[in-house]
């Protein structure tokens, strides 16, 4: 009785650990154009046009629901939209202990431009990347 027990618990287990996995997988494949697109009407953006994949990110020129012309940068995992006017409730400092927190070493020349925080650092591999950082949330949301 108790092997049985045993036995169905790491079935469980290998079972959610699979499940988890595979959501991972998935909310890491990178959206389609016209989803993006999609995306962008739905918010209220128009003439959309430019639309490319660069630099881990989707970037795109559109009108506001304002109709002032603007530059976004479309997160490819998540569609979350970052236009060029925004304002960071971020300071230099934020970014930097939040990218640490991230697990990132050696972080340098952060600066805000376009709606979005780039920075230079080591990944937790030692790697050195570049990095693009969600002016609100101090997360990773594109590397390169």
């Amino acid at each position: 009785m108790k092997s049985k027990i045993t036995l169905l618990t790491f079935a469980l287990a290998l079972g959610t650990l699979s499940l988890g996995v595979t959501g991972v997988a998935a909310a890491q494949q990178a959206m389609t154009e016209p989803q993006v697109n999609n995306q962008l009407t739905e918010q209220g953006y128009t003439k959309v046009h430019d639309l490319e994949f660069k630099d881990g990110m989707w970037h795109a020129k559109a009108r506001s629901a304002d109709g002032d012309h603007v530059n976004l940068r479309i997160d490819a995992s998540t569609g979350t939209v970052y236009p060029d006017e925004q304002v960071s409730r971020l300071s230099k400092k934020d970014v930097r202990a939040s990218l640490e927190t991230q697990g990132y070493t050696h972080v340098h020349d952060i600066d805000f431009d376009d709606g979005i925080w780039n920075a230079k650092a080591r990944n937790p591999a030692g790697a050195k990347v570049k990095l693009k950082i969600d002016a609100n949330s101090g997360k990773v949301i594109a590397t390169d």
